[in-house]
């Protein structure tokens, strides 16, 4: 019954974006954006190596003959050796000795507990001149601020029961430690980083399309932070710094 509800409301939803895009749609697409970003880099600059936090046996690039490709997460699947050159089971917030010219994420840091540590040790990891890209989903967002809210063993419960589809990639512990743009620009400046640009978005309504009301609600919301600029509101944002 309760699946029955949720795919109803997930149709009329998607029937919104799809009639009413300027109101319940994005022109802006942070996954693409990132990818893009992250393309380029490699593409531009040429870099020996490649580290990639948090993005287990699910990378955001392939294994080339042009960088050496690392991964690191602190959890294994046995999948992790054949995606990458070499897999390293710890947290980024643990000292890192392996240099690299670019390290990517993707929603990884709002499920580190201690981004200062995590920031410091990125820059220490980088060769000189190296990039960092990240996205970052944003802590003052109604979906960052309802998670905490409702706790780590409840939001399971909500997202097998909400977003089944989800289930097995999402669900992890969140702290949302210095997850906004200006705290997170002020960490990479502390660690040293340099020609640091924070790009926001502002749509993340598809988490809130198990419940219309909410849906548009947000939406409407999102609509308000992204005409007036507002960084601190944001869905979330994609932080580029250099060594």
């Amino acid at each position: 019954m309760i699946r029955a509800i949720v795919r109803f409301n997930q149709e009329i939803s998607t029937a919104l974006v799809t009639y009413l895009p300027t109101i319940f749609g994005s022109n802006r697409n942070a996954s693409k954006d990132l990818n893009s970003r992250i393309n380029y880099s490699v593409n531009e600059t040429a870099p020996k190596t490649v580290l990639e936090i948090g993005g287990i046996d699910r990378p955001l690039l392939k294994k080339s003959s042009l960088y050496k490709y690392l991964g690191m997460d602190i959890d294994f699947r046995p999948d992790c050796n054949l995606v990458y050159d070499e897999f390293f089971v710890q947290s980024i917030e643990e000292k890192f000795t392996k240099r690299s010219d670019l390290i990517i994420s993707k929603t990884l840091l709002e499920h580190v507990k201690d981004n200062k540590k995590s920031i410091t040790n990125m820059h220490e990891a980088l060769n000189d001149g190296g990039l960092m890209v990240h996205y970052v989903p944003s802590k003052y967002h109604p979906y960052s601020l309802l998670l905490r809210l409702v706790g780590h063993q409840l939001q399971k419960v909500l997202i097998t029961a909400l977003r089944p589809e989800a289930a097995e990639v999402s669900g992890y512990l969140a702290f949302f430690n210095l997850c906004s743009p200006r705290q997170m620009r002020r960490a990479c400046e502390k660690a040293g980083f340099k020609d640091i640009k924070i790009t926001c978005y502002y749509r993340a309504t598809d988490y809130f399309s198990f419940f219309v009301p909410a849906f548009i609600l947000v939406a409407l919301w999102e609509n308000i932070c992204a005409k007036f600029c507002l960084e601190t509101m944001a869905a979330g944002f994609i932080i580029e710094a250099r060594k």
